[in-house]
Order: C-alpha cells, then sequence, then structure tokens
C-alpha cells in the first residue's frame, strides 16, 4: 500500500422508492476510503445493503445522496471523456458466474467487452490481449471459442474476473465473487486475485459474508448492518479486539480453525434483522442487541475513531 487515497465515499446513501411515499434505505449515511494498493473487505448478513454500496460505488446505482471521489474527483460530475475514463479504471466482478456472463457469447467476446465498448484493440491486437488475459486466469487460449456452459463455476468466475482486467482498470469491486463456488474452489479463486493484485497493481473492494476469507485477502475489514457501517479496522484488530456487539457476534459465529484454537463463546443474535423500509430509530442493530440502552432508540450513535485507525459507531463508546 502507498497511503494514496484512491476512493472516498461521503456520506453515501441508497434509497430505493418502493412505494408511495416508502423508500428502501439500502445504504443509509456510509462513510469510508480506500488507499492505493489497499484490498478493503466488506460483511454482513445478508440484506445489510453491502453489494447496492458496492454497485453505487462502480456506477451502476446512482447515489440518492453523498460524494463518491475517485483520484480526487467527484464520479457523479464526470462527463464525456472523464466519464469514460473513470468506467474503464473501475470495474466490477459479479457473484454469480452464471448470470454474468452472456450464454450466446463465446469467451473471446465476453472478455473483450470492455475492450471493444473503450475501442482500446482490434482484431490480431484484440485476439491477442484476450489470449494473454486467459493465461493469466489460469485457463488457456483454446478456451476462447467456447461458450459459458462449457465450463464449471469457477473456470465462469476466472473468465468474469478477465473480464474485469480487459481495460487494466485501478479498482475492482469483488461482489461476493466466491459465494456461488465449491468450498474446494473459494480459495483457488482467492489466491488469484491476490496474485492478480500484485501483478497489475490492483485495490480491491471485497463484499463477502465469509468473514475468514475476508480476513485472508483484506488490509481492513467493514462491518454493514441494515445499511449502516457499524465498525471498521484493520484486519488483525478487528479478529483480535472486535468493539461493536454485532461484529462481537458475527465473529463467535466463525468454525474453530482446529481443535486447540481458542475458543470464542458464541453470541446468537434474536430475531431477523428489521426491514430496511421501516428501520429502527436510533441505533439500527438495537433490537438484536443485548447491550441496548435507552439511548440505543433515541440517538444515532456517532460514526468516530475510537482506536487509532478502529471506527465504530455505538454508544458504549459514545458516553
Amino acid at each position: 500500500m502507498t497511503g494514496e487515497q484512491l476512493l472516498e465515499v461521503r456520506n453515501v446513501k441508497k434509497h430505493f422508492n418502493v412505494g408511495r411515499n416508502q423508500s428502501l434505505k439500502a445504504v443509509d449515511d456510509i462513510s469510508f476510503s480506500i488507499n492505493k494498493g489497499e484490498t478493503l473487505g466488506l460483511v454482513g448478513e445478508s440484506g445489510s445493503g453491502k453489494s447496492t454500496l458496492g454497485r453505487t460505488v462502480v456506477g451502476l446505482h446512482k447515489a440518492t445522496d453523498g460524494s463518491i471521489i475517485f483520484k480526487g474527483k467527484d464520479t457523479s460530475r464526470l462527463k464525456g471523456k472523464e466519464a469514460r475514463k473513470f468506467n474503464r479504471d473501475m470495474q466490477m466482478i459479479f457473484q454469480d458466474p452464471h448470470a454474468s456472463l452472456n450464454p450466446r457469447m463465446r469467451i473471446i467476446d465476453i472478455i473483450a467487452e470492455g475492450i471493444d465498448a473503450h475501442g482500446l484493440l482490434k482484431g490480431k491486437q484484440r485476439k491477442e490481449r484476450v489470449f494473454e488475459l486467459l493465461e493469466k486466469v489460469g485457463l488457456s487460449q483454446d478456451h476462447a471459442k467456447r461458450y459459458p456452459h462449457e465450463f464449471s463455476g469457477g473456470q465462469r468466475q476466472r473468465i468474469g474476473i478477465a473480464r474485469a482486467l480487459a481495460v487494466e482498470p485501478d479498482f475492482i469491486v469483488a461482489d461476493e465473487p466466491i459465494s456461488a463456488l465449491d468450498v474446494s474452489i473459494q480459495a483457488q479463486i482467492v489466491n488469484l486475485m491476490e496474485d492478480l493484485k500484485e501483478e497489475e497493481g490492483l485495490t480491491y473492494l471485497f463484499i463477502a459474508h465469509d468473514l475468514g476469507m475476508v480476513k485472508h485477502i483484506s488490509d481492513r475489514i467493514g462491518v454493514m448492518y441494515l445499511g449502516n457501517m457499524m465498525e471498521l479496522a484493520d484486519s488483525d484488530a478487528l479478529f483480535d479486539e472486535p468493539l461493536h456487539p454485532y461484529t462481537q457476534a458475527l465473529l463467535s459465529a466463525i468454525p474453530l480453525p482446529s481443535p486447540t484454537a481458542e475458543r470464542r463463546e458464541r453470541i446468537v443474535l434474536e430475531g431477523d434483522p428489521p426491514s430496511p423500509i421501516t428501520p429502527p430509530s436510533g441505533c439500527r442493530f438495537r433490537t438484536r442487541c443485548s447491550h441496548a440502552m435507552d439511548i440505543c432508540g433515541e440517538i444515532t450513535p456517532e460514526w468516530k475513531e475510537e482506536k487509532e485507525n478502529h471506527w465504530v459507531a455505538c454508544h458504549l463508546y459514545n458516553t
């Protein structure tokens, strides 16, 4: 990591209209930054807003409010050549490698979609670039002529990674890139992404619900719950000393790596997460929190740096 800031998310909200005078608050006032060469992991239960945040960052969703600053520029104000450059510099790897690949297109054309869209290469150079990318992700040139249905899930995800790399991006949002894969394949894909990060000088936002895998690949980890960021810290610090009760509950559910490993007391969360259409007042997590106090229902906890590089939003630390 260089310490040079590549991306800053400032008070970003993404609300969806779901009916008369109703909105689903998928992402609600989130702020963080990512440095060049860093991998920021993002975790939380299903419905926490992780994927929506990732899609908003890359521009697939337009933010309802707030700013996304990439390389010092507000992405919402980019036009013309600057907007096209942003679309090249920031790419996405999707969760389902089956649904994200066009079944009617050959692999060569799938990988070259970005190359064609930006008019980067043609003819022989285009073909050679696709061959180079296939080999880079552990596939062969012969695969270029085939169709997605001829590949396994792990191979399809490698194709998705090659497609993202084709336009030489600086930043990649990986939206649960291993969750649809067999456990035996997941580590291979994560190791591939780590190798490519070093080779290509990439920066990642890595979204997942598997905390163990996120710790393996991430420099820092953010924890989301019901559209809010609850905690953000260096990977080791988050695992060694989680501050937020929600983070503590998530970590307590991780299977032990060995029978001799130190056992963390299991924290069972009662009930299901509330609806993001009508979230609880104050702290979003208070309805499932064993530490909830009166103030938790009255005031939204401040997002504060409780320790160096360790941020948390919890009234246990706001008093």
